[in-house]
Protein backbone atom coordinates (compact mmCIF):
# COMPACT_ATOMS: atom_id res chain seq x y z
CA UNK A 1 0.00 0.00 0.00
CA UNK A 2 1.56 3.03 -0.76
CA UNK A 3 1.07 5.82 1.64
CA UNK A 4 0.00 9.55 0.81
CA UNK A 5 2.60 12.37 0.89
CA UNK A 6 1.94 14.38 3.54
CA UNK A 7 1.46 18.13 1.63
CA UNK A 8 2.99 20.61 4.13
CA UNK A 9 6.00 18.18 4.91
CA UNK A 10 9.43 18.12 3.20
CA UNK A 11 11.56 15.07 2.24
CA UNK A 12 13.78 15.77 4.89
CA UNK A 13 10.49 15.78 7.62
CA UNK A 14 10.65 19.31 7.97
CA UNK A 15 7.43 21.64 7.79
CA UNK A 16 7.06 23.61 4.96
CA UNK A 17 4.44 25.45 3.09
CA UNK A 18 2.80 24.13 -0.18
CA UNK A 19 3.57 25.29 -3.31
CA UNK A 20 0.31 26.40 -5.00
CA UNK A 21 1.77 28.14 -8.10
CA UNK A 22 0.98 25.65 -10.77
CA UNK A 23 -2.79 25.33 -9.23
CA UNK A 24 -5.16 27.47 -11.15
CA UNK A 25 -6.83 30.20 -9.21
CA UNK A 26 -10.87 29.65 -8.87
CA UNK A 27 -13.67 31.13 -6.63
CA UNK A 28 -13.63 30.03 -3.20
CA UNK A 29 -15.51 29.18 -0.35
CA UNK A 30 -15.34 27.89 3.08
CA UNK A 31 -17.90 27.53 5.58
CA UNK A 32 -17.35 26.83 9.16
CA UNK A 33 -19.75 26.32 12.70
CA UNK A 34 -18.94 26.41 16.28
CA UNK A 35 -20.84 27.33 19.38
CA UNK A 36 -20.35 28.41 23.29
CA UNK A 37 -22.42 26.57 25.54
CA UNK A 38 -22.91 28.89 28.83
CA UNK A 39 -25.98 28.74 31.65
CA UNK A 40 -29.25 30.05 31.11
CA UNK A 41 -28.71 33.48 33.04
CA UNK A 42 -25.57 34.53 31.09
CA UNK A 43 -27.37 33.87 27.58
CA UNK A 44 -29.93 35.79 29.15
CA UNK A 45 -27.57 38.59 30.45
CA UNK A 46 -26.01 38.49 26.63
CA UNK A 47 -29.55 38.97 24.64
CA UNK A 48 -30.61 42.12 27.09
CA UNK A 49 -27.35 43.86 26.61
CA UNK A 50 -26.70 44.66 29.74
CA UNK A 51 -23.07 42.86 30.92
CA UNK A 52 -19.79 45.25 31.74
CA UNK A 53 -17.91 44.48 28.80
CA UNK A 54 -20.51 45.61 26.47
CA UNK A 55 -22.26 44.16 23.00
CA UNK A 56 -21.01 40.57 23.49
CA UNK A 57 -22.65 39.18 19.87
CA UNK A 58 -21.43 42.73 18.05
CA UNK A 59 -18.04 42.35 19.70
CA UNK A 60 -17.67 38.96 18.85
CA UNK A 61 -18.85 39.13 15.11
CA UNK A 62 -16.33 42.04 14.52
CA UNK A 63 -13.65 39.85 16.23
CA UNK A 64 -14.16 36.79 13.83
CA UNK A 65 -14.10 39.20 10.88
CA UNK A 66 -10.71 40.92 12.00
CA UNK A 67 -9.43 36.92 12.51
CA UNK A 68 -10.36 35.49 9.53
CA UNK A 69 -8.00 38.40 7.97
CA UNK A 70 -5.54 37.16 10.35
CA UNK A 71 -5.35 33.97 9.80
CA UNK A 72 -2.13 33.89 7.76
CA UNK A 73 -0.44 35.80 10.87
CA UNK A 74 -1.61 32.85 13.04
CA UNK A 75 -0.90 29.58 11.16
CA UNK A 76 2.09 28.35 10.19
CA UNK A 77 2.60 27.81 6.50
CA UNK A 78 -0.82 29.55 5.56
CA UNK A 79 -1.32 31.16 2.52
CA UNK A 80 -1.89 35.03 2.78
CA UNK A 81 -5.15 35.82 0.77
CA UNK A 82 -6.96 38.48 -0.50
CA UNK A 83 -10.70 38.07 0.68
CA UNK A 84 -13.44 39.12 -0.79
CA UNK A 85 -16.10 38.09 1.54
CA UNK A 86 -16.24 37.53 4.93
CA UNK A 87 -19.50 37.10 6.77
CA UNK A 88 -19.87 35.98 10.40
CA UNK A 89 -23.34 35.50 12.02
CA UNK A 90 -23.79 35.23 15.62
CA UNK A 91 -27.00 33.23 16.82
CA UNK A 92 -28.29 32.99 20.53
CA UNK A 93 -30.35 29.99 20.84
CA UNK A 94 -31.56 29.27 24.29
CA UNK A 95 -31.98 25.43 23.03
CA UNK A 96 -28.47 24.95 23.27
CA UNK A 97 -28.36 27.36 25.79
CA UNK A 98 -25.50 29.70 24.45
CA UNK A 99 -24.24 31.38 20.49
CA UNK A 100 -24.42 29.62 17.73
CA UNK A 101 -21.56 31.24 14.90
CA UNK A 102 -20.92 30.58 11.49
CA UNK A 103 -18.38 32.30 9.23
CA UNK A 104 -18.51 32.31 5.64
CA UNK A 105 -15.67 33.30 3.57
CA UNK A 106 -14.83 33.52 -0.18
CA UNK A 107 -11.69 34.51 -2.12
CA UNK A 108 -10.55 34.42 -6.05
CA UNK A 109 -7.52 32.29 -5.46
CA UNK A 110 -5.40 29.10 -6.07
CA UNK A 111 -6.11 27.72 -2.55
CA UNK A 112 -8.89 27.53 -0.39
CA UNK A 113 -10.13 29.68 2.49
CA UNK A 114 -10.91 26.92 5.11
CA UNK A 115 -8.06 28.22 7.62
CA UNK A 116 -9.90 31.65 7.61
CA UNK A 117 -13.39 30.49 7.75
CA UNK A 118 -12.91 28.21 10.77
CA UNK A 119 -10.33 31.10 12.43
CA UNK A 120 -13.04 33.37 12.41
CA UNK A 121 -15.17 31.39 14.43
CA UNK A 122 -12.54 30.33 16.80
CA UNK A 123 -11.80 34.21 17.65
CA UNK A 124 -15.80 34.74 17.59
CA UNK A 125 -15.95 32.20 20.01
CA UNK A 126 -13.10 33.18 22.05
CA UNK A 127 -14.87 36.67 21.92
CA UNK A 128 -17.91 35.26 23.57
CA UNK A 129 -16.18 33.64 25.88
CA UNK A 130 -14.39 36.64 27.15
CA UNK A 131 -16.71 39.27 27.20
CA UNK A 132 -19.59 37.53 28.60
CA UNK A 133 -16.86 35.41 31.52
CA UNK A 134 -18.03 38.06 34.27
CA UNK A 135 -21.75 36.83 33.76
CA UNK A 136 -20.59 33.09 34.95
CA UNK A 137 -18.81 33.76 38.62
Amino acid sequence: MNAKKLSHVGPKGEAQMVDISAKPVTSREARARGAVRMSAPALDAIMLGNLPKGEVVATARIAGIQAAKRARDLIPMCHPLMLTLIEVECVPDRRLPGIRMEARVRCDRNTGAEMEALTAVAVADLTEVDTAASTER
